[in-house]
């Protein structure tokens, strides 16, 4: 028996990366979201539409997840393009429910009358996430946020993205 022990103690040495991949965790790698995101800027109260893309990664189980993400938002004079990475804090409500709350910086790129901007802003959201599966392999997700723009204007908006979220498996 004590020959059994050092075999497995020695394998666990030998072998960290493996013995820690073996913890049973269904998490996902990664979370593509792909969505559509209105918005309603509240200084000059223009709207504007646009697809959404993000990736979401978790480095911390139950502490902090991390969404990359980019929004175009095309309205009758302009055209915005907001690149965002979001810090969150997640909380799961049920087996099929999440919930998260996040913040970060954004890099925005505007074009409005022939004339070109980029500015950084800050952006607040709620993260509503939804798994219809037992697996979490596709789900959707509403996810409403307020921007503050640090460049000229000052300016703030809402909106809110939603769409499909596709998990990315460990191999």
């Amino acid at each position: 028996m004590s020959a059994m022990k050092l075999l497995l103690a020695a394998s666990l040495l030998l072998c960290p990366g493996y013995a820690l991949a073996q913890d049973g965790n269904k998490e996902p790698v990664a979370v593509v979201e792909l969505g559509a995101a209105p918005s309603r800027n509240l200084t000059d109260h223009q709207s504007g539409f646009g697809p959404s893309v993000a990736v979401e990664v978790t480095p911390i189980e139950k502490w902090l997840e991390l969404e990359a993400g980019v929004t175009p938002s095309f309205s009758r004079q302009s055209t915005e393009w907001d690149t965002d990475l979001l810090f969150k804090k997640p909380w799961t409500l049920s087996p099929k429910a999440e919930f998260m709350a996040g913040i970060g910086p954004e890099w925005i790129h505007t074009s409005e009358s022939g004339i070109t901007r980029n500015s950084l802003g800050g952006e607040a959201v709620l993260d509503f996430m939804f798994w219809p599966g037992r697996k979490h392999k596709l789900g959707w997700y509403v996810e409403p946020g307020y921007e503050y723009n640090f460049g000229r204007g000052h300016e703030r908006s809402i909106g809110v993205s939603a769409g499909l979220l596709i998990a990315i498996d460990k191999r």
